[in-house]
């Protein structure tokens, strides 16, 4: 069936099918499509040049007739064009070339003897003739050449867009296309998602208006103006989808959980063996007050490694139990789901034994569900989360099984958020009679823009101090290629074990014959950078040197003398789990004091022994991740040691990366930084519909100003109809750009 909307009519027949199958390749199927394809950039407007002043080297555009066209074959069996052209006083050569001779006859049928038209390239000297190799050419047209002209002239005093394309259907193409499209549109043909009183409150034009003034700008004030109206739109799309899911989890109903006194929460405040900071008390007195209420918290508490966000989380889950419900702490992978239980037991102690001989009065469990438990533990778990024995079930994916049920599941706290999707969260939700409380916990400092677009809809808690008693770490740099600083680098994990602590080696791969580049095969999965090496001329890209592995790099290490009678256990995402707590439990207690590890120790890992950390071939890992995997050492009462091994040139951004690291233990800091250095598409990875992203404009390290103020004009259009209804064509970009769901953007930081 034929549609009736301009903005849905495939490209095929808003243009013509070799043009429709030409920007296909681009992504692009329906006229929307197209006319959301922004230029990239623009080029300086076209001045025409009098040809008697060309200079080799200038780009040019001139107004010129064509005096003579040749076309034939060269030795070499190419086909050559050449078109000499004057202005009436000077003359110029155009040269074109192409693999078979065939491919340049359409282009001799335009330039007959006596055409005129306007001609753009770069001036080059062949054999001391001037020329303009494969020029860019508007021919006018031969039944009306003075208005053809005067409108090639306008046109060529313009910016000129330059778009996405690629070989074979150049930018100019592009833009021929878009005009096609774009110049026969009216007012009512293009929807506006951006209601008419922000519009006049903000002086932004139209969306039609936008759309001509980025694609057919008359200066570059004109691009300017309609790119800014367009990143604002992108803005307020995302930002109203939020405030809508807010407000509907606001309008739901939730048990109030209020502290006891007397309670759990209150037996363990009496045991803490530190204080708390000033940041874990105030967050915590928020999320207690949220925990009271009878609407559901949604709280994202995020803060630099090592500021105690497992206490503040494990506070909120005792004041839930001591309220009749339960707690369930969903973590990403096995190894920190288990490191979860340990320390939540290890923080309780006796409070943790309920039912057991020795456990306090009014003790409760903590239960762990993770996939590859034995089944009679397995079997124990699920039998204590349904009758309510563990007030603490903390588990991986396996939670989301429908055979996990929960008494009454009162608070659902996710840790590193970013690697759970919406459903997977709901899912867990979905197991409580009423919604339950939310508080989501992300080990990443995520930069505030950052925060803003991807959790808008939750409110956010910054733990920014870090206990009292740690002792800090430094961190250095150490070239690969330099044996002695080497040699060194293992010395200095010598004199850590020999003074009781322990030390992480971490690589980027498992095995020695990966393929070179590849992540490694642990569920965690490395975070690692991709490889993009520009080539020149189509030549081979320069070897690289072989990521260092577990296996290879475990090898050299006890074989070297200095650490001949050292234990050196393994650890990756392969192994069973029963291997992973065997080398835990050996490298924690000191019988294998050096681990070499994937990044599977990334977060959560706490063993306050761990002294020093060699990070091999540092430089193929993102600035976050490695602040974060640095984060496992110093947690102490000893300073801790960071040694970053890099082949990285000095100069290259690779290099750059790990200085900044280096010089700043400053986790906010170095997130914004890795931000910019990485593409938006690594955190913004579910505002990803369809065939790419919504967010084609707007820059969350750049647009805080405007993410400012939308989100404030969503909330203000949500809080006047909840459900969008009165302004439908922003309801149907939300549904059309992020398909009613997806506020889980942060893939990685």
């Amino acid at each position: 069936m034929l549609t009736t909307d301009p903005l849905a009519v495939p490209l095929a027949r808003a243009t013509n099918p070799r043009t429709g199958k030409a920007l296909g390749k681009l992504g692009l199927e329906t006229a929307e499509d197209l006319l959301r394809h922004y230029p990239r950039r623009y080029a300086e407007a076209a001045s025409l040049t009098d040809m008697t002043h060309l200079a080799v080297g200038e780009h040019v555009t001139v107004v010129a007739e064509v005096v003579r066209t040749s076309l034939r074959t060269t030795a070499q069996g190419k086909g050559l064009l050449q078109s000499t052209i004057t202005d009436g006083t000077s003359r110029i050569e155009l040269t074109f070339f192409a693999t078979h001779r065939r491919k340049l006859e359409w282009r001799e049928s335009q330039l007959r003897t006596g055409r005129r038209g306007l001609f753009t390239g770069v001036v080059s000297l062949y054999r001391g003739t001037l020329q303009l190799m494969h020029p860019e050419c508007r021919l006018f047209g031969a039944e009306d050449d003075a208005h053809d002209e005067e409108e090639a002239l306008l046109d060529a005093s313009r910016p000129i867009p330059v778009y996405p394309a690629f070989a074979g259907f150049e930018s100019w193409k592009v833009a021929q296309a878009v005009r096609t499209v774009l110049d026969p549109l009216r007012e009512e043909d293009v929807p506006d998602p951006v209601p008419v009183h922000l519009r006049e409150r903000h002086g932004l034009p139209t969306l039609l208006e936008a759309l001509r003034l980025v694609h057919v700008p008359a200066d570059e004030q004109e691009w300017r103006r309609g790119r800014d109206r367009l990143r604002y739109e992108e803005a307020l799309v995302l930002q109203a989808e939020l405030a809508r899911r807010r407000e509907r989890v606001a309008q739901e109903e939730a048990v109030a959980r209020p502290r006891r006194a007397g309670g759990l929460l209150d037996a363990f405040d009496a045991r803490l063996p530190f204080a708390l900071t000033a940041g874990q008390r105030t967050v915590g007195e928020e999320i207690a007050a949220e925990l009271a209420a009878p609407r559901p918290m949604q709280r994202l508490l995020q803060g630099e490694v090592g500021s105690g966000k497992t206490v503040v989380a494990l506070r909120a889950m005792l004041q839930v139990v001591d309220a009749g419900g339960q707690a369930a702490l969903l973590a990403p992978t096995e190894v920190l789901a288990a490191q979860h239980a340990r320390t939540l037991r290890t923080l309780l102690g006796d409070l943790a034994d309920g039912g057991f001989l020795g456990g306090a009065e009014d003790a409760t469990r903590v239960a762990l569900l993770t996939g590859s438990l034995p089944a009679a533990a397995r079997r124990e778990a699920l039998l204590d989360a349904a009758s309510g024995r563990a007030g603490i079930v903390v588990g991986t994916h396996a939670l989301l099984s429908q055979q996990v049920q929960i008494a009454d599941l009162g608070l659902v706290v996710v840790d590193e958020q970013h690697r759970f999707g919406v459903e997977q969260r709901d899912a867990l939700r979905a197991k409580a009679a009423r919604t339950p409380h939310t508080l989501v916990m992300t080990a990443t400092p995520i930069p505030r823009t950052v925060a803003m677009t991807v959790f808008g809809d939750l409110e956010t808690s910054v733990l920014d101090e870090v206990p009292a008693g740690r002792a800090g770490i430094t961190t250095h740099t150490v070239p690969a290629d330099n044996p002695r600083w080497t040699d060194r680098t293992w010395q200095r994990v010598r004199e850590e074990v020999d003074r009781g602590g322990r030390a992480y080696v971490v690589c980027p791969r498992i095995e020695a014959d990966e393929a070179p580049g590849g992540p490694s095969d642990d569920d965690e999965g490395a975070d690692l950078l991709a490889e993009a090496v520009e080539t020149v001329g189509g030549g081979a890209a320069p070897p690289r040197r072989p990521l260092r592995a577990v296996t290879e790099v475990a090898d050299e290490l006890r074989a070297r003398p200095d650490l001949a009678d050292v234990g050196v256990g393994v650890l990756h995402g392969r192994m069973a789990p029963d291997e992973k707590d065997r080398a835990f439990a050996a490298f924690a207690s000191g019988a294998a004091p050096v681990l070499v590890s994937t990044t599977v120790i990334e977060v959560g890992v706490d063993v306050p022994d761990a002294t020093v950390m060699v990070v091999l071939d540092a430089d193929r890992f993102g600035l976050s991740q490695l602040h974060q995997l640095r984060g496992r050492v110093g947690r102490g009462t000893r300073p801790g040691l960071c040694l970053l091994v890099s082949a990285a040139e000095p100069g290259t951004d690779a290099h750059t990366r790990l200085e900044t690291l280096a010089s700043t233990t400053d986790g906010f800091r170095l997130a914004a930084l890795d931000l910019e250095l990485r593409h938006e598409g690594d955190v913004l990875g579910a505002a990803q519909h369809g065939r790419g992203s919504s967010l084609r404009l707007l820059r969350v390290t750049r647009d805080a100003d405007v993410i400012d103020t939308a989100r404030a004009d969503a909330r203000g259009l949500v809080a006047q109809d909840a459900e969008l209804a009165t302004w439908p064509a922003l309801r149907a970009a939300i549904e059309q750009q992020l398909a009613g769901e997806r506020e889980e953007y942060l893939d990685r930081t």
